[in-house]
């Protein structure tokens, strides 16, 4: 059957069509705020990068941030925004006083489409100028006017206030993990000294910018070998230290405020900078590795018109500081040589423990080297012979837009990776399946991890044994039963990646998968229940004697059902390592040989779930 192409065919969209038609060119993926790079929290970064704007410029000290039910409300005290252009400055693509390089040098958002993007995307919003005494108030219902009031006088603070809801129809429901948002507002006041941002009453300052950052994110990396190095010099700045606890590089990368996390030339040029000034400084031909395994460090740069490789700004792509032209490589590269090993002759205890640190990588290396051999054989053979792996088509490091969807489940037993293989999405998610329960990991070094079969296939399967940057998919979601060996099973997995691949937590890939625990259906509908209180609902909800059926495992729900919990509306709670608490202290507590500490907690906190089923009236 052919399709007529024709005058008919060609159609076009105004600016809120099409960014709610193609809302991945604009904030990246959607997501309900399970993950930290979901949709809600680039539209709460949009609004935000304006404020910030400001305050670059010298406009507005303090930033009022609330997030109530999923509403987001964000109040600079900048200059506001012209009275006349409002309407045109958050409906209008393409406008706005960004492409000024005189007005806003050294900005995020240069192309005029943050602002729109979030009130195209919102169910509500709402944008206030307040401004040489006067204010102008406009609002809007997925992008299309509803409140265009006229410009009156005002005793206000002069500013911006931003209100919006995002659009549950292109969210879903979704939720702000406060985590996350605390992040996110935790990097802006540590990037900008003297900026204030209180969320939700709660006051956040910085006053020695990345070396703030670093010693606010060193749980799980400390102790460190050295004390931080910070360098900061015109446009650009920079801390590090070598971290006593992580096998891998962790970078914490910044353009103009803007959070890079796939990094780009500034974090390159810096990796380069760091390795070529320390075989300088000892006149020794270390291998590359041996220099940033472990290395712990942030990275700022300023630069005017940066080109970023999406939308979403997570990856620098410009090459020269413009308009001066010089190399970025070259820039950096300079700041780094002349700082570092001014630094390194000054402090010679610093020196020394670089020296031992990076001598200490290499021991480890070389030790490490034949075991991974036969790691690397180990897993050869068993993809031959087995299927741990039911792998997918589409991987993270794709570039295939799907990729970011990329997941691996991880389950134990024949039956429950069986339901999962046949109810999966091919394209996108991967099956790995366990034997038993793993290893008590907790305190045993990292050979380990190439040694016990299990670990090694998962390591292999994850792509994580050279660099968190070939990480395969982009959720791990362990999936066990709800009973007490599938808890145990959950516990062995995540002191498994805390004790090894703490960044792969931190970065946001950790999830556990929530599945139903009752069935509760009459002949017209069936509700699935993941707890107690939603089972008393579905059963008041259809009335007398419904079926209840209690999933005592994942083998027991059909594969049939199975999609109905792994597919666009699956439930998965993140694992994020909250900033107050201490990996190391909590494996300790958790899988150490504390025993009789351990029991008393539990019988501190045993709480026992009161009979609720009387109140029920079938």
């Amino acid at each position: 059957m052919s399709v007529e192409y024709n005058d008919e065919s060609i159609r076009s969209l105004d600016w809120k069509e099409h960014i709610r038609l193609r809302p991945g060119m604009y904030i990246g993926k959607l997501g309900d705020g399970n993950s930290p790079d979901d949709g809600i929290y680039v539209l709460l970064k949009e609004i935000i990068d304006n404020s910030i704007d400001e305050f670059v410029m010298g406009h507005g000290k303090t930033i009022e941030i609330k997030i109530e039910e999923g509403t987001v409300t964000v109040r600079d005290f900048g200059r506001g925004m012209p009275l006349g252009k409002v309407n045109a400055c958050v409906s209008q693509i393409n406008t706005g006083a960004k492409y000024d390089s005189n007005v806003f040098k050294k900005s995020v958002g240069l192309n005029g489409v943050g602002s729109k993007a979030v009130n195209a995307l919102s169910y509500y919003f709402k944008a206030q100028s307040i401004r040489e005494g006067k204010t102008k108030i406009v609002e809007y219902e997925r992008g299309e006017l509803t409140n265009d009031e006229k410009i009156i006088t005002s005793d206000e603070k002069q500013g911006t206030l931003i209100t919006f809801a995002p659009d549950k129809d292109v969210f879903g429901n979704y939720h702000y993990i406060s985590d996350y948002v605390e992040e996110m507002l935790w990097n802006y006041v540590f990037l900008n000294n003297g900026l204030t941002i209180e969320y939700n009453g709660q006051k956040m300052q910085a006053k020695n910018g990345l070396l703030d950052l670093l010693e606010h994110n060193i749980d799980g990396n400390g102790p460190l070998n050295y004390p931080i190095i910070h360098i900061n010099e015109d446009d650009f700045e920079c801390a590090f230290s070598h971290s006593s606890r992580s096998y891998s590089e962790e970078y914490f990368s910044f353009v103009n405020g803007q959070h890079t996390t796939q990094g780009g030339t500034h974090q390159n040029s810096f990796r380069e900078a760091i390795v070529k000034t320390i075989r300088e400084f000892y006149k020794k031909d270390f291998d590359t590795s041996d220099i940033r395994t472990s290395l712990f460090a942030a990275i700022s740069i300023k630069v005017q018109e940066p080109v970023f490789e999406s939308q979403t700004k997570t990856k620098l792509g410009s090459l020269h500081m413009e308009p001066e032209g010089q190399s970025i490589r070259n820039y950096i590269g300079d700041i780094i040589k002349r700082n570092l090993d001014n630094y390194l002759h000054i402090h010679t205890e610093t020196a020394e423990a670089l020296y031992r640190k990076i001598l200490q990588s290499e021991k480890e290396r070389k030790d490490m080297a034949g075991i991974k051999k036969l790691a690397r054989e180990s897993v050869k053979k068993a993809s031959l012979h087995n299927k741990k792996l039911r792998d997918c088509r589409v991987h993270f490091d794709s570039n295939d837009e799907n990729g970011s969807e990329s997941t691996l489940f991880i389950t134990e037993g024949d039956s429950a990776s069986g339901s999962i293989t046949k109810s999966r999405n091919v394209q996108t998610q991967a099956v790995f399946s366990l034997r038993g329960k793993p290893l008590n990991s907790y305190g045993l070094s990292k050979k380990i991890v190439y040694q016990n079969e299990e670990f090694n296939l998962l390591q292999a399967a994850l792509n994580i044994d050279e660099s968190m940057e070939n990480l395969r998919y982009n959720y791990i979601v362990i999936a066990t039963d709800a009973d007490v060996d599938g808890m145990h099973i959950r516990m062995l997995l995540l002191t498994f990646f805390l004790q090894f691949y703490p960044d792969l937590v931190k970065g946001g890939h950790l999830y556990i998968l929530q599945t139903p625990l009752f069935r509760v259906r009459n002949k017209k509908e069936t509700i699935y229940c993941y707890s107690e209180a939603e089972r008393i609902a579905a059963i008041k909800k259809l009335g007398t004697n419904p079926e209840i059926t209690r999933f005592k495992g994942l083998g027991e729900i059909s594969p049939d059902e199975f999609k109905h919990f792994i597919g666009k509306n699956m439930r998965l709670d993140p694992v994020i390592l909250k900033r107050e608490s201490s990996v190391p202290e909590t494996l300790e507590f958790y899988m150490g040989k504390n025993t009789p500490t351990r029991q008393e907690f539990i019988i501190e906190n045993l709480r026992v779930e009161e009979d609720v089923a009387d109140e029920v009236s079938i």
